[in-house]
């Protein structure tokens, strides 16, 4: 629906696309000259329809209603959540701390930083969300031996600061191996693998087909394989299958220093 009101002007000027309009009591307008019917010049009667268009206006207001309600529910109504953490992996002087992805909604990663014990710890953390939700586990070393500590995440956001739930882990005594995770490179024969699988076994320790985060040994005779320039950029000691015989023969785990692959 539309409403109209017309009024009679003279046209008092024309300069550089813009008109002056007289109206009947004088008063002087600008007007587009490029609205105007051809041929106007200076002293010509015009007429000029102004229509309010109440339809169009119901539905800007409409559209821009639902503009307000989408980008309330896009930013204001989703908060990012709190990282949830877990341990992954322990042995006796390191941990693995682990996450679920992290769900920032529309905010910004700013940082993360990891607590032990309530202090916060100059550990090297991803610096963006996709690298933390790529990553999902960092490993934090230098801890002490049979020793209690709680962990906690820190996440900065540009929608504020946020913790996560705080986890406890407890690092193995000496004698315990079952912290030992190894990962197999190049041997003499399968056999001699097979061999220090069953004495893994025994020791209760775990191995693994991929070198990761948790595991704590590469164990290999010659320096080759995919598996061993990775356990080298994840500086995992590279030992010699003595390393293992070792463990199991004084019942407690030993210095890898001792057994490094030359």
């Amino acid at each position: 629906m539309t409403q109209t009101k017309s009024a009679q002007f003279t046209v008092g000027k024309l300069d550089a696309g813009m008109a002056g309009l007289l109206t009947e009591d004088y008063q002087l307008i600008e007007f587009p000259a490029v609205l105007l019917p051809k041929g106007v010049v200076l002293g010509s009667v015009v007429n000029i329809n102004v229509d309010r268009d109440r339809d169009a206006e119901r539905r800007q207001r409409n559209e821009f209603r639902e503009l307000q309600e989408q980008i309330l529910l896009e930013f204001g109504t989703k908060q990012p959540q709190a990282p949830i953490i877990r341990i992954g992996h322990t042995t006796q002087t390191w941990t693995v701390i682990e996450w679920d992805p992290l769900d920032l909604a529309s905010a910004e990663l700013r940082s993360l930083h990891l607590y032990r014990d309530g202090q916060r710890m100059m550990q090297a953390m991803p610096l963006t969300l996709e690298a933390a939700n790529n990553v999902r586990a960092v490993k934090t070393t230098g801890l002490d031996v049979d020793h209690e500590y709680e962990f906690k995440i820190e996440m900065r956001t540009s929608a504020g600061v946020f913790f996560s739930n705080t986890v406890t882990t407890k690092t193995h005594s000496l004698d315990n191996l079952s912290g030992v995770c190894v990962c197999f490179g190049e041997c003499d024969s399968q056999d001699e693998i097979e061999n220090l699988k069953d004495t893994i076994k025994r020791i209760g320790a775990s191995w693994t087909h991929q070198v990761s985060l948790n595991v704590t040994h590469f164990i290999a005779r010659y320096k080759a394989g995919p598996n061993y320039e990775t356990a080298l950029h994840f500086n995992i000691p590279v030992v010699k299958p003595d390393w293992l015989l070792a463990c199991e023969a004084n019942s407690k785990l030993q210095p890898a220093i001792k057994f490094y692959l030359e």
